[in-house]
């Protein structure tokens, strides 16, 4: 990539495996509260509703603690398992405080981010939560990598909001022409990166997509 100095990824699934460290969590919170579920048959459940729950938060539809309580809620009432919300409110803190304990890591991580700190800058822009989000970076051994980190608690709004590229190509001291986003999720972080003025790379697989995709990190190495 011509001209690019600055190489900003977006943290949960794309270099930190999300779903099988939540899965693990999970496996940890339902064995201390004993919650009688299969762990299957909840994340089947779980996953779909947690995305959908995420982008009423990308949108500003729902706050923070709302999330937290929904997600798991409506998730027992599908399977109908009688949970008070107590006990929903003590599952949702366990699962902030256990979730940054776990750091498996997509393939090449370290491999490909070692190969791009050698060229360039690299960056986070994440919706996550600050302190969750810094957790994991320190926790995963992935925060040195980093000059700066930017999550959406720190500039205010969620990608795919502008304001958020904006705030963390300030905080990086770098300009849109010179920095390229890479990210799982084509409406917050390719679609958000691009409409800010960005170079963008889809981590995923979409046929419908035309823009630049990778599905394995270590494809990055033939980018740049």
């Amino acid at each position: 990539m011509k001209d690019i100095t600055d190489i900003f990824f977006d943290l949960d699934h794309t270099l930190w495996d999300f779903d099988k460290n939540s899965e693990l969590t999970f496996a940890t919170i339902f064995e201390n509260y004993r919650v009688d579920l299969p762990l299957k048959d909840f994340l089947d459940v779980y996953l779909p509703i947690n995305r959908k729950y995420w982008k009423l938060f990308r949108e500003g539809k729902i706050e923070q603690q709302n999330l937290r309580f929904k997600r798991l809620n409506e998730v027992f009432e599908i399977l109908k398992f009688r949970a008070s919300d107590q006990m929903i409110n003590d599952l949702s803190q366990a699962y902030i405080d256990y979730l940054p304990n776990h750091n498996h890591l997509f393939p090449h991580t370290f491999e490909v981010l070692s190969y791009l700190q050698q060229k360039y800058k690299l960056h986070i822009i994440t919706n996550g939560f600050y302190e969750v989000q810094h957790k994991k970076l320190g926790n995963s051994k992935l925060k040195p990598y980093f000059h700066t980190v930017t999550t959406s608690e720190d500039a205010g709004v969620k990608k795919p909001n502008k304001i958020i590229f904006e705030y963390a190509l300030d905080l990086a001291k770098t300009k849109t022409h010179a920095s390229v986003m890479i990210g799982d999720n084509l409406e917050a972080d390719v679609e958000g990166a691009k409409s800010f003025g960005m170079e963008a790379i889809f981590f995923g697989k979409d046929p419908d997509y035309k823009g630049l995709q990778i599905q394995n990190l270590n494809e990055l190495k033939t980018l740049f």
